[in-house]
């Protein structure tokens, strides 16, 4: 665990010399072995804009800078039960099958962090190797146990995750459905989108939600906990954490606790004006958890029946929101 050991300079004592802090540095090495192809492996690394339909505790993550060969994401993940963001650079080297990473900015206590994935051919097998080192502030050994525990979970969680996906790669067509609608409406998108982020209001214009509860412990970052009805008229329990950029009419989502039919839940609401008017989008990407298929649907349902079921129900909960947010708009008051 424990690795070299950093010296950081810092600001001058007051007998005008030069104070050195030691910060440990903590390795944690986690692997796994894997019939599925390198290439395979190597590419669902590489993507990081697809994790959150992939790795559970992945929320979303932003592209902020990308050349084919180094990039920087902004991205927000749940860390036991808090969503945590940190920005980070990576540098990806496809004919060495590797991906190098380092975090520029750090939620606390974690100083800093760096790291590697690596897919390594075994003959008809692969293994893949996910490696962090990373400082503590202080090195205070509770928050050192705490980062290790936390790291190697969440990275044999991504391994395994990982794994997955790649060995049902041949299948994902099958699996993942994406789907969008929109409509475009003359109003204010503004109140558009401020209907979309104070989404406690919702219970008073949409029948099929009973109740919703709404917290925002960070700005811009929103969990969300819905009960309501499912087409059947039977309860329907979901949880999402929801990242907001009002700046860009954007609110993008993922499910945390899902409707019985899927395994992940991705989705984004966006509000683009122009000149003669708004459009307001629902997006959604979801990947069918298919061992549940027979007991929602029914004996002999079959994976395409599926597809079209999660299509039906997210456009009707779609066209119900988005007319909502439009009578929103449209009773709003420009205050001058």
């Amino acid at each position: 665990m424990c690795g070299t050991q950093v010296r950081r300079r810092q600001p001058r004592d007051h007998e005008g010399g030069w104070r050195l802090s030691v910060a440990r540095v903590h390795r944690v090495v986690s692997e796994v072995t894997t019939s599925a192809p390198a290439g395979v492996l190597y590419g669902l690394i590489a993507d990081a804009t697809q994790w959150p339909l992939y790795f559970r505790p992945c929320v979303h993550v932003e592209r902020l800078a990308f050349d084919g060969a180094h990039e920087r994401l902004r991205t927000w993940a749940m860390t036991e039960g808090q969503v945590s963001s940190w920005v980070s650079s990576r540098d990806l080297d496809v004919s060495r099958r590797r991906v190098t990473f380092r975090q520029d900015l750090t939620d606390a206590p974690v100083a800093s962090m760096n790291g590697m994935w690596e897919v390594r051919p075994l003959g008809d097998r692969c293994q893949v190797v996910l490696e962090y080192q990373f400082t503590v502030d202080g090195d205070a050994p509770a928050e050192v146990a705490w980062t290790e525990r936390v790291t190697r979970v969440n990275g044999e969680a991504q391994l395994d995750q990982l794994v997955w996906v790649a060995e049902r790669w041949p299948r994902l067509d099958e699996l993942e459905l994406v789907t969008e609608n929109t409509v475009r409406f003359e109003g204010s998108a503004d109140a558009a989108f401020d209907f979309l982020y104070r989404a406690e209001g919702w219970t008073a214009g949409l029948p099929q939600v009973r109740g919703v509860r709404l917290v925002e412990s960070k700005p811009g970052v929103q969990v969300m906990t819905v009960d309501g009805l499912a087409d059947d008229g039977g309860a329907q329990h979901t949880e999402s954490v929801r990242i907001c950029f009002p700046g860009a009419g954007r609110l993008v989502h993922k499910e945390t606790i899902t409707s019985a039919l899927l395994s992940a839940h991705t989705g984004e609401w966006s509000v683009e004006p122009d000149e003669s008017g708004v459009n307001l989008t629902a997006r959604h990407h979801v990947l069918l958890r298919e061992d549940a298929i027979v007991g929602v649907l029914g004996r002999n349902a079959t994976v395409a029946q599926a597809r079209q079921h999660v299509r039906d129900e997210l456009g009707r909960q779609d066209h119900l929101v988005l007319h909502q947010a439009i009578r929103h708009a449209a009773g709003a008051v420009r205050v001058l």
